[in-house]
């Protein structure tokens, strides 16, 4: 069975299409586009014209490329950015109308499960750990050991939803980094209680940002590792720590010149680091790993 599995996230669409054959998998194609549909008044729960239309010409052209690959089933999910906009259910029926693709507007609860069986797939799992998933709208943390899902949560505390609010300053002020951190603080009250109860040893990062760190440090170090061809990839929690502080102190063009940041994460990294940062410190945590299957892997886990 060939499938088509579009993530669409709040500042990127993801397709991939695999083929399935006695519950093991072929990826025959893969590919991201930076729809920035968060762009603009995410806080005001709206998708921006400019952003609608994005996500719109995006999807056609992931329709063509499906009907090229001659796929048997679409499996197609809406997490945070279009889950909280007012104008999300007009999207999903402009969408069905010009693409015929079906969108399914997944709650956090379910996109903090799928992001687990992505991870869980990876084989990253390799002791009492807790996944963070940091998306444009919204934060996923699963609590899990390698046979069980403790317990998860979804947050609205995504990178876009931070930039918007608080990102004021280039480089980050003092006074901008302390605004994310008490709004961090408030809405992770519970995140907290339930660390100090089973103290997980690992933070796995699933994807997007982690990405971007370990291709910073990969980068740094001039190590030959293709973070594309590889499930899971373990920081020196020193490296992390050190490149952490270099975004940080960075202003945007210093972080764009950085070898191996993508535009789209020159800004939103920074987010990222912080609320990062936040989670080890106050988790004690000093191992971190990084999942490169997410979501997407999630939903095709469960076709396996």
């Amino acid at each position: 069975m060939r499938i088509a599995l579009i993530d669409l996230g709040t500042n990127t669409f993801h397709l991939l299409i695999a083929e399935i054959k006695q519950k093991k998998f072929d990826i025959l194609y893969k590919t991201n586009v930076p729809v920035k549909l968060g762009e603009g008044r995410i806080n005001d729960n709206i998708i921006i014209p400019n952003a609608f239309e994005r996500g719109i010409n995006c999807l056609e052209t992931f329709a063509k490329t499906i009907k090229n690959y001659h796929v048997d089933k679409v499996k197609a999910t809406a997490t945070s950015a279009v889950r909280s906009a007012e104008n999300g259910q007009d999207f999903v029926k402009v969408v069905k109308e010009k693409t015929a693709i079906e969108i399914e507007i997944i709650s956090g609860d379910e996109e903090a499960e799928l992001i687990y069986q992505g991870v869980k797939l990876s084989g990253g799992i390799q002791d009492l750990s807790l996944i963070m998933d940091i998306g444009g709208g919204s934060v996923e943390f699963i609590l899990c050991d390698t046979q069980n899902l403790i317990w998860k949560k979804s947050y609205n505390i995504g990178a876009a939803r931070l930039a918007q609010q608080f990102f004021k300053s280039d480089p980050i002020s003092d006074s901008d980094k302390n605004a994310i951190l008490l709004h961090i603080q408030n809405e992770l009250s519970d995140l907290f209680l339930i660390c100090e109860e089973y103290q997980p040893k690992t933070l796995i990062g699933s994807a997007g940002a982690f990405e971007t760190f370990a291709e910073l440090i990969i980068n740094k170090k001039n190590d030959q590792i293709d973070i594309t061809k590889t499930r899971t990839y373990t920081f020196n929690f020193d490296e992390y720590i050190e490149i952490a502080i270099e975004l940080l102190n960075k202003n945007h063009a210093e972080r764009a010149e950085m070898k191996g940041m993508i535009p789209l994460r020159v800004d939103m990294i920074v987010m990222a680091t912080l609320i990062t940062n936040y989670v080890l410190g106050r988790a004690k945590i000093n191992q971190l790993k990084l999942s490169t299957f997410d979501l997407k892997m999630g939903s095709l886990a469960s076709f396996l």
